[in-house]
């Protein structure tokens, strides 16, 4: 951790967002429009926008806009908003840790080469650092280490921005939603694609995506596979296939070569929260962002979480929309009306449940709940239950809380690729918190 010097040159502000993509931009346009005047976003880039830029296809902003945009349509459309304000935007700078420094006041330490090491001093925070990509050395793939390996998004920079090819053999592993995009953009730029492939038994992009990318141009997809070999010197030149079986390890003897140049790795997405951690914010270990409640604050009174960082979203309206609650809760807490830290429920992944957000809930009110699927399902019930629980500081056997189902909801189809939310009103949630009486419950999906 960096230590905030107090000598360091102070600057002052209401309101601080780290990050100027899509969450941030988003925060701070709702936050000016709620009267905040004292905003400030810190970028590390020279410029807005964050991943949206390099994004040229189309599909945002059907909800927020009620129109089809692409990428850096959508950021501008924000861009504009924000330069309308008098928001203080801070580009070039990095944010390198976070001091909570009194009940009301919060310290960012930043630097760029023209200013040195600055503190910003807000009343609240609005965490909006994005995602990075998983890499090679993140998934192990034993083999050479040449040339022509490149992850999804570098490759999308590399030719919407850049203006160059990565190769011309292809060959993509993963089947995450850049990957996908990716798949079609270098066939339309008279790239061979040899195919996608899979270590699941699903893919884990949207639905629309595996159509309108690779069914529409005839790029296969190859489920429960993955690359087990890089070869090459110097650059790449083939990679070695094999099937899966149902524990995901390489099936002995379905091993065949595909010669490529390029191997395109769409393997995930993780929140990006080295800051957060820097003032001790807690991370769920499933979403990988900060664990949140009801109204996008982290365990740090006054810091909040959105986009991204928070959790890997499927679409960039959700990230808006996010951002959008997460500005008006510091606005709200700046104001006094968010002071209850007496936790109700907490909420954990169960069965078929890979990510459940928030993770916990200190007021009575409607919830609404992110949740991603571990598997595809057909014909599913959402369940809010408790079970056998049993008091760890008294072992008597009338401290035992038995199995009980608090909500459920009906849903026709989960799919991985696809987050669901799930709204509670006021009323259930209140008998789920009655029924809970402080202890931790679970979600799960199962076939009806």
């Amino acid at each position: 951790m960096i230590l905030i010097d107090k000598e360091h040159t102070n600057k002052e502000c209401s309101l601080a967002i780290v990050g100027g993509g899509p969450a941030g931009l988003s925060a701070a346009a709702r936050a000016w429009e709620l009267g905040i005047k004292d905003i400030m976003i810190i970028e590390r880039e020279p410029y807005l926008g964050g991943i949206l830029p390099q994004c040229i296809h189309s599909g945002f902003g059907t909800r927020i806009f009620n129109e089809e945009l692409t990428g850096p349509e959508y950021a501008q459309r924000f861009i504009d908003l924000v330069k309308k304000t008098k928001i203080k935007i801070i580009k070039n700078t990095f944010a390198l840790s976070i001091d909570k420094a009194s009940k009301r006041k919060i310290r960012i330490l930043t630097t760029n080469k023209y200013e040195g090491l600055v503190n910003i001093n807000a009343k609240s925070l609005v965490l909006a650092t994005g995602c990075r990509e998983r890499t090679r050395g993140q998934i192990l793939i034993p083999g050479n280490r040449p040339a022509g390996v490149f992850t999804a998004g570098f490759i999308q920079r590399l030719v919407n921005i850049e203006g160059y090819l990565p190769g011309k053999k292809i060959v993509i592993l993963g089947s995450g939603d850049i990957g996908l995009i990716m798949a079609r953009r270098l066939k339309l730029e008279g790239c061979d694609v040899q195919g996608v492939f899979e270590l699941m038994p699903f893919s884990t992009g949207l639905k629309r995506n595996i159509v309108q990318c690779l069914d529409d141009y005839d790029i296969p997809l190859y489920l429960s596979h993955t690359v087990t070999k890089i070869e090459g010197r110097g650059s790449l030149s083939s990679v070695i296939i094999s099937r899966v079986d149902n524990k995901l390890k390489p099936i002995k003897g379905t091993e065949r070569k595909i010669k490529c140049d390029t191997l395109l790795l769409s393997v995930g997405l993780i929140p990006e929260n080295e800051l957060a951690k820097t003032a001790g914010i807690l991370i769920d270990a499933n979403t990988q962002g900060p664990e949140v409640d009801e109204n996008f604050q982290t365990n740090i009174d006054g810091i909040f979480s959105c986009g991204n960082s928070l959790f890997v979203n499927d679409l960039v309206d959700n990230v808006t929309d996010d951002a959008f609650l997460a500005a008006e809760k510091a606005f709200a807490y700046m104001n006094g009306k968010i002071i209850s830290r007496n936790i109700l429920v907490r909420i954990l992944p169960g069965e078929n449940i890979a990510q459940i957000i928030p993770q916990k809930i200190y007021s009575l009110g409607n919830v609404s709940l992110w949740v991603r699927a571990k598997i595809p399902l057909k014909n599913a019930v959402f369940e809010i239950f408790t079970e056998n629980i049993r008091d760890g500081f008294d072992k008597k056997p009338d401290n035992i809380i038995e199995n009980k189902i608090l909500f459920s909801k009906k849903l026709r189809f989960v799919f991985p690729g696809e987050l669901i939310k799930i709204n509670i009103a006021k009323d259930d949630f209140k008998d789920i918190a009655d029924a809970a009486n402080g202890f931790d419950i679970k979600a799960l999906l199962r076939i009806k």
